[in-house]
């Protein structure tokens, strides 16, 4: 397959212009640190938009899950419960507080956290009182099943909404189902401010406590006066006119990604594959990144370690990995699905449960039929395909005839 002649990226920063108008703003009127109108402006904009009352400038998407680790009251040894299948920025803010992330099993109906599974975690940690829960590239979880099960045992809901800005369920925007929400303007994200992110939440005090952490937590007195520990998270000015340009088109960008998926939808038909799914009656994702799940009887064998894979290409069958490679032998940029937090050598030996109960003590290596670990299933079979809004049609029926390639 002829190669691209510029790489196809999986998801890079869309810039329109107005940007740099707001970066120049910063610079001309000398308002380059933490604090300034893009600042201000961006906190109001995204409030308004996701439907929240308090919005909180931060350094990264992070840094908010970290402000809301704080504010949740963990402590060291607490237990919390937290989405299996997701960037370790989702697990590491709890670590930060001392505490021990318990991994919840994913589910294929949305690829995100089981409420099936969070039940069971309950009957076998009756204590947690907190639970983080990410929206997998961009797609809303059972937010109601979800909502139901720690509203039973008095649980706090952290929204780790950092992929799913502009998606909604039921008409609600994520970011919007917790006591405190995430999200994050990283270079890759829908809209970008090349980093940063924001803390989202209706409480007035806690948005003014993170306000205060998260600028070294100083006093207000005439000298550097400090009672309790401080960070330095607050979003620079000079982002956040990046950020002020880029909201008013996020919904040109969630349109163009859903373009993007549809025309993976249709382009693979035929093949035995399904796109990443999502509740089509109560969510409306915002498309960020677009996936695929091979049927299983259509993988060819396929064997992964700590850092390398390895398969064996067979007639019309394919694994994410020769998917992956013949991407990048043609210029393009796919990605594996998030290899669940249970499977990784810094948390592999942390309680995980399925729905079936507690799933410690499972092979790191995903084997076919060995029980309910839905996350190691998808990261076996699944993988993310080029979604950068700058592609054209012509270069996505590319890609597709790629992918289709890898099944002949």
């Amino acid at each position: 397959m002829e190669k691209f002649e510029h790489k196809i990226w999986l998801s890079s920063p869309t810039m329109h212009g107005e940007e740099l108008k707001y970066v120049t703003e910063a610079y001309e009127s000398n308002w380059m640190s933490t604090v300034g109108e893009n600042i201000n402006e961006t906190e109001r904009m995204i409030a308004e938009k996701v439907g929240c009352k308090h919005a909180v400038a931060l350094s990264s998407g992070t840094a908010a899950l970290h402000m809301a680790v704080k504010l949740a009251g963990v402590k060291p040894g607490d237990h919390v419960f937290c989405s299996d299948m997701t960037f370790d920025a989702t697990v590491n803010p709890i670590v930060y507080e001392g505490g021990v992330p318990i991994f919840i099993d994913t589910e294929y109906d949305t690829w995100n956290m089981d409420p099936i599974a969070l039940e069971k975690a309950f009957e076998l940690y009756p204590d947690v009182k907190v639970v983080m829960i990410a929206h997998l590239y961009g797609v809303p979880g059972k937010i109601a099943e979800l909502q139901a099960v720690c509203k039973k045992h008095n649980a706090v809901i952290i929204e780790d909404a950092a992929e799913s800005l502009g998606a909604s369920y039921k008409g609600i925007q994520t970011g919007n189902f917790g006591s405190f929400g995430a999200i994050s303007f990283n270079g890759n994200k829908i809209i970008t401010g090349s980093s940063g992110g924001m803390l989202l939440t209706d409480d007035e005090e806690a948005a003014n406590k993170v306000r205060k952490w998260s600028t070294q937590a100083r006093e207000n007195a005439p000298w550097y006066q400090h009672e309790e520990l401080g960070y330095n998270y607050r979003m620079s000015n000079v982002i956040a006119g990046v950020v002020r340009g880029q909201i008013p088109y996020l919904e040109e960008h969630i349109a163009q990604k859903k373009a993007i998926y549809e025309r993976y939808k249709e382009g693979f038909k035929d093949l035995p594959v399904r796109m990443n799914p999502f509740d089509e009656k109560n969510s409306e994702p915002n498309y960020w990144l677009s996936c695929l799940l091979i049927d299983e009887e259509a993988m060819c064998r396929q064997v992964r370690g700590e850092t390398d894979a390895l398969y064996i290409s067979e007639p019309n069958k394919s694994c994410p990995t020769e998917i992956l490679e013949t991407l990048a032998a043609c210029n393009a940029e796919g990605r594996p699905i998030w290899k669940p937090m249970h499977m990784q050598p810094i948390y592999r030996m942390h309680p995980f449960v399925t729905r079936d109960g507690n799933g410690r003590g499972r092979t790191n290596a995903y084997i076919a039929g060995a029980g309910t670990d839905v996350g190691a299933d998808i990261f076996h079979r699944g993988c993310c395909l080029p979604s950068d809004n700058k592609m054209t049609a012509a270069e996505q029926e590319k890609i597709i005839e790629i992918v289709k390639g890898c099944f002949r």
